[in-house]
């Protein structure tokens, strides 16, 4: 007879997401406290430049001057609250269970790597050096979609404020991501950046949490049965 014993693995401890959460909100109220000319002087110092990276010369120019860290640099950076608070509210929906499902290095490198990526897609379809790509968009686009390649059916909790009460739902993660979608054109029209919504950057970026997810399925799957001690 073969009896199934429960594990006495404690779970990890999720430190990635709370992690990236607390750096865009500290590098947020950081740039908040500088004059208007000074963070605009922020997002062209630090963010993707729209010119692009087309060429290999180009590229090694980037990599010689340090300038390709912009695509990694440009997420920490935001134009405005609204923004800020988008990017960090989704940042914990889906990065909390993405991160318990692979771990934390495994995301990190997702939501790091695909950021880039979703910038780098951005200025190539820009390609204008006088306009700069920032925020972390592309990196929870890449979260959101490695998440639904992982579990395509799965039901996220959510905390609804009403009224006086708060109430503990769960909705379906596609219904989470269309606001998700709707939120990034609703806020492209409140911010300084109007009209302004690099789609190529939402698109590469989840494209690249797809392939993420799909590549490394196989290993997160082998992590998922060690927790469950089998």
């Amino acid at each position: 007879m073969f009896v199934s014993l429960p594990s006495r693995r404690k779970a990890s401890m999720r430190w990635a997401t709370p992690l990236l959460f607390a750096a865009l909100w500290l590098a947020f109220i950081w740039m908040l406290g500088r004059p208007d000319e000074a963070r605009r002087s922020l997002w062209l110092a630090w963010g993707a430049l729209g010119r692009g990276l087309a060429g290999s010369d180009t590229w090694l120019a980037a990599l010689r001057d340090g300038s390709v860290l912009r695509l990694f640099t440009a997420l920490f950076l935001h134009a405005d609250w609204a923004h800020l608070l988008g990017n960090l509210v989704f940042l914990l929906i889906f990065g909390l269970p993405a991160e318990r499902a692979m771990g934390p290095w495994r995301f990190l490198l997702l939501f790091l790597w695909g950021g880039a990526v979703a910038n780098l897609a951005a200025v190539t379809m820009i390609g204008n050096p006088d306009r700069a790509v920032i925020g972390a968009s592309g990196a929870v686009s890449a979260v959101i979609g490695a998440y639904l390649a992982l579990f395509p059916s799965a039901r996220l909790g959510v905390v609804l404020p009403l009224g006086l009460f708060l109430e503990f739902v769960r909705a379906p993660a596609f219904l989470l991501i269309g606001i998700w979608a709707a939120l990034q054109v609703v806020f492209a029209y409140i911010g300084p950046a109007f009209g302004a919504v690099a789609w190529a950057a939402h698109v590469a970026g989840f494209l690249f949490g797809v392939l993420f997810a799909l590549v490394l399925r196989a290993g997160i799957a082998r992590r998922l049965r060690r927790q469950k001690g089998y």
